[in-house]
């Protein structure tokens, strides 16, 4: 049997995070309309920007289970109404800072986006949680071009920023 998800100690991931890269998934959440879902980050490393949302896999969780466990903490999207998850490709995400605001220790992800295609009911009764302060959509052409988009979030979009894809 499976060893459930385990939640590390803030201090033991502190030190995780200082001496290896984390596994995460980035949803990119599309409605009918081909719009993508963002929500503006109040926690780190992307505080104070939009970005797409997501989160670390958990020691002993399987990917299609992190996948539901955040679609549902972060836009409370129902794990049994969940449209099915298109893989699109991995990516990395560096970044200068980390969840504690420790100085001089840097986050590395390796990252599964994972596509969702939303129904228009789905799009409507999205609810942030409180990692984000609201939740917009987005037409690529506007977020491709919006400062506020973070890099890591518009490079799904943007061909020419190809820095953070895994070949």
């Amino acid at each position: 049997m499976p060893t459930p998800p385990e939640r590390l100690p803030r201090d033991t991931l502190l030190t995780v995070v200082q001496h290896a890269p984390l596994v995460s998934v980035d949803l990119i959440c599309r409605d009918p309309d081909g719009r993508v879902l963002l929500g503006w980050r109040r926690n780190r490393p992307a505080q104070g920007s939009w970005f797409v949302p997501g989160g670390r896999i958990l020691k002993g969780e399987r990917v299609a289970a992190a996948l539901r466990r955040i679609a549902a903490a972060e836009l409370g999207l129902a794990a049994q109404a969940l449209p099915p998850a298109e893989f699109l490709r991995a990516w990395e995400h560096l970044y200068d800072d980390n969840f504690a605001g420790v100085p001089g220790i840097g986050t590395h992800y390796v990252v599964l986006a994972y596509q969702l295609n939303l129904d228009a009911a789905q799009a409507r009764d999205l609810l942030p949680d409180t990692q984000h302060g609201e939740l917009r959509w987005f037409e690529v052409e506007a977020l491709r071009r919006d400062p506020q988009v973070h890099l890591n979030s518009r490079a799904y979009f943007d061909p020419e920023l190809d820095a953070t894809r895994i070949p």
